[in-house]
C-alpha cells in the first residue's frame, strides 16, 4: 500500500515520505495533489489525539493508521499480520469464555467431562466461528463491494479488521472489575462499527455497503454460534 492523503484518500505520489525534514524538529508536511490539503496532519500530532479520533471513528485517522503508519515500506507487514491475528484470537477467546461463563455458570462442582466439553465448545466457537466470519467477510468484500484485488490486498483487508477490533482490549478491564454481560454486547457494537469504518477506508466503498458487509459477517458468526449452542445442548 502506498501513502495516502488522509482527507480524500488520494495516493500521494511516489515519494518515500510524507514530509521533508530540513533539520531536527524542522519539517514541512507534504500537500495532496488532489485536494491541496496537508496529506497527513497526524505526523505532527500526539498519539493520544490519534487514539481519540480512532475511537470517534474518523476515517482520516484510519487512513493514517492503515496506509501511512503501517505502510509496507516502513514495517514488517507479514510479521505485523500474524501478531495482530494472534492478539485478535486471544482477545476473542477471552470474550467467548466470558460469554459461556455468564450463560452456563461454570463452577467448581462441574465434572471433568463437562469441563472438557465446554472448553471444546469454546475452541470450536473461537476457531471455526472466526473462520466463518472472516471467510464470509472476504467473500462479501469480493462480490458485494466489487473490490477486485489479489492476495496481498486480501491480507490488507484482514489486517484492517484485526486492527479495527481493538475495542476488544476493553475486555481486559473485566478481569479487574465485574461488569454485567450486557457490556459484551456494547463492545461488540463498537467492534462492528469500527470494522465498518476500516473496511470503508481499505476498500473505498460506500458506507452503506460496508455496514451491510460487516453486519452480515457478524450475523453469520452469531448464527454459527447459535448452531453450536444447539449441538452441544443436545449432547
Amino acid at each position: 500500500m502506498g501513502f495516502r492523503c488522509i482527507e480524500c484518500g488520494f495516493q500521494v505520489g511516489n515519494s518515500k515520505n510524507l514530509f521533508v525534514q530540513y533539520s531536527p524538529g524542522n519539517i514541512r508536511l507534504m500537500r495532496c495533489e488532489n485536494c491541496k490539503a496537508v496529506a497527513d496532519e497526524y505526523i505532527e500530532c500526539e498519539i493520544m489525539i490519534l487514539l481519540i479520533d480512532l475511537i470517534l471513528h474518523k476515517p482520516k485517522a484510519y487512513r493514517h493508521l492503515l496506509y501511512n503508519s503501517l505502510n509496507r515500506q516502513a514495517v514488517n507487514h507479514q510479521g505485523l499480520f500474524w501478531k495482530t491475528a494472534f492478539a485478535f484470537l486471544l482477545l476473542d477467546a477471552y470474550r467467548v469464555l466470558l460469554l459461556n461463563q455468564s450463560e452456563e455458570g461454570w463452577g467448581l462442582s462441574v465434572g471433568f467431562s463437562t469441563l472438557v466439553s465446554r472448553y471444546g465448545k469454546v475452541l470450536m466457537d473461537l476457531l471455526f466461528g472466526n473462520f466463518v466470519f472472516l471467510s464470509f467477510l472476504l467473500l462479501v468484500t469480493r462480490y458485494f463491494l466489487e473490490a477486485s484485488f489479489g492476495a496481498l490486498r486480501y491480507i490488507d483487508v484482514l489486517l484492517a479488521i484485526f486492527i479495527s477490533s481493538y475495542f476488544k482490549i476493553f475486555l481486559i478491564v473485566m478481569m479487574v472489575w465485574e461488569f454485567p454481560s450486557s457490556v459484551l454486547f456494547i463492545i461488540d457494537i463498537f467492534v462492528l462499527s469500527s470494522n465498518t469504518v476500516a473496511l470503508k477506508v481499505i476498500t473505498e466503498s460506500s458506507i452503506e455497503k460496508c455496514i451491510g458487509a460487516c453486519f452480515s459477517a457478524h450475523a453469520v458468526k452469531l448464527f454459527f454460534r447459535g448452531l453450536l449452542d444447539i449441538a452441544y445442548r443436545d449432547h
